[in-house]
């Protein structure tokens, strides 16, 4: 009986009033869904078997925060590691920190300057990966300012490094190992950008690493 009350007052409103509330109900459906997506992503979905888009995986600057932290959770995971980056000490401890946690692990390390020669890089990259199957590439390399600035107050050789490695870097990178994930019809790739790009858009005093780190 209430059911049938509140149908018939409903009815009963301007049409007006109807509509308003018809988009209302649509908003608030629309918001519990996309909560109730959230809740289901951030807690309750499984998480992939990681393997099954190979038994490696490849991972650029990976010696500090972000790239490290990728690192040890794929060998966590269970997958082996090429690491890329620019110097070979900080390769070798984060290497043997992953070993000595996760002793099953194969490394493979690959000593890249970003900021010089690129072709060569790649040649390294593309030599270490030779007959492995690298399902996950997890594009972490990047530079930015090291403290903020005008845009006209940017050097030519911090510009061409924002450039260089956050863009070309990146994209080379991709380019050398795509051909054989879709050979084998399966991979992952991850490129990490920042939220400069997002959160504060075009991020000012930061404004061409925020353009090259989207």
């Amino acid at each position: 009986m209430e059911f049938w009350f509140i149908v018939q007052h409903f009815n009963a409103q301007p049409i007006w009033v109807r509509f308003l509330s018809f988009l209302c109900l649509l908003c608030l459906s629309k918001f519990t869904l996309i909560l109730l997506r959230w809740v289901y992503v951030s807690f309750l979905r499984p998480g992939k078997n990681l393997k099954k888009y190979g038994s490696w995986a490849l991972v650029t600057a990976p010696t500090d925060d972000i790239g490290k932290g990728f690192a040890f959770q794929l060998a966590r995971k269970g997958l082996n590691l090429v690491l890329v980056g620019r110097n070979p000490d900080k390769l070798k401890d984060v290497s043997d920190a992953i070993k000595a946690k996760f002793g099953k692990t194969q490394i493979k390390n690959v000593v890249v300057d970003f900021s010089g020669d690129l072709s060569e890089g790649i040649r390294r990259i593309k030599e270490a990966i030779e007959g492995l199957d690298v399902g996950i590439l997890i594009n972490n390399v990047g530079v930015s300012y090291s403290y903020a600035r005008f845009f006209h107050e940017v050097d030519e050789e911090l510009m061409k490094n924002l450039v260089h490695i956050n863009i070309e870097g990146t994209t080379k990178v991709t380019q050398a190992l795509l051909p054989s994930m879709l050979k084998r019809k399966k991979g992952a790739i991850v490129n990490i950008g920042s939220g400069a790009a997002i959160i504060i858009p075009s991020d000012p005093l930061y404004a061409v690493y925020a353009a090259t780190k989207p």
